[in-house]
């Protein structure tokens, strides 16, 4: 099953994506440890005033969600992957002002383009618990969320993205979930097609022989930058095996 624009229609709640600079990406540095369900340290200040607030179109969900995610700030569960630290950070969009107690929900597909809950729909056979890369974590006081997750892969009409939902006023549960709340976004992350050529020369993404779609030719990113999702990457290392950080700051529409 393809994630493509027939089919699907985008929502229509107003959302607006803010790029940030190198304050977030400083932060996530010193992420949370796996088992933090919030995450770490610094000023709503400092994330107010790395704020570039612009307007845009929210993204398809896409048919790969699924109900019931786990609140945890490392989603891997043991993927083989690039390491990739998500520094995400919430505002409002008519104030820029940071949103704290947000909950930040990620999905996406491993190396070889599987999705938890539907493995086998890329061609490929593998162990499937359904929680693998998914889960998300409650902004802290800066509307600040860091989630460790992994590189993604690609699948068939897709270019390489992550899916986000932002959820306010959220109940935790015993299960280590979340029920109720309000969804005030639902979007997708993108990766600048250089970082992805690198990426996909490295296992176990090069045994992805599904061919693979680029930003360019995908039908869900609009070309619009940070403004439609384009994350900023920051190398954690000197080669590509080591993994990045990717920030962007997700402006929501609160009633």
């Amino acid at each position: 099953m393809t994630e493509n624009g027939a089919g699907t229609n985008p929502i229509g709640r107003r959302t607006v994506l803010i790029a940030t600079g190198t304050t977030a990406a400083v932060l996530a540095v010193g992420a949370a440890a796996p088992e933090a369900p919030t995450t770490p340290t610094t000023t709503a200040a400092e994330a107010a005033a790395a704020a570039v607030c612009t307007l845009t179109k929210e993204m398809t969900e896409g048919p790969y969600y699924l109900d019931g995610a786990l609140v945890r700030a490392n989603v891997t569960e043991g993927k083989a992957g690039i390491p990739l630290k998500l520094a995400l950070t919430v505002v409002n969009d008519s104030t820029c002002a940071v949103i704290p107690n947000a909950l930040v929900e990620i999905w996406h597909c491993d190396a070889l383009g599987e999705y938890s809950g539907y493995v086998g729909n890329n061609g490929h056979s593998e162990a499937d618990d359904g929680t693998f890369l998914r889960g998300g974590v409650l902004t802290n006081a800066a509307g600040l969320a860091n989630i460790t997750t992994i590189y993604p892969g690609w699948y068939r009409g897709r270019c390489v993205h992550i899916h986000v939902k932002v959820h306010t006023g959220v109940t935790l549960t015993s299960n280590g979930s979340f029920t109720g709340g309000q969804e005030l976004h639902t979007g997708q992350l993108f990766i600048d097609e250089t970082i992805t050529t690198a990426v996909a020369k490295i296992s176990p993404y090069s045994t992805n022989t599904v061919t693979r779609t680029t930003l360019a030719q995908d039908s869900i990113y609009d070309e619009g930058g940070a403004a439609s999702g384009l994350m900023t990457l920051t190398a954690l290392g000197s080669s590509t095996s080591s993994g990045y950080t990717g920030t962007l700051t997700l402006g929501v529409q609160q009633s």
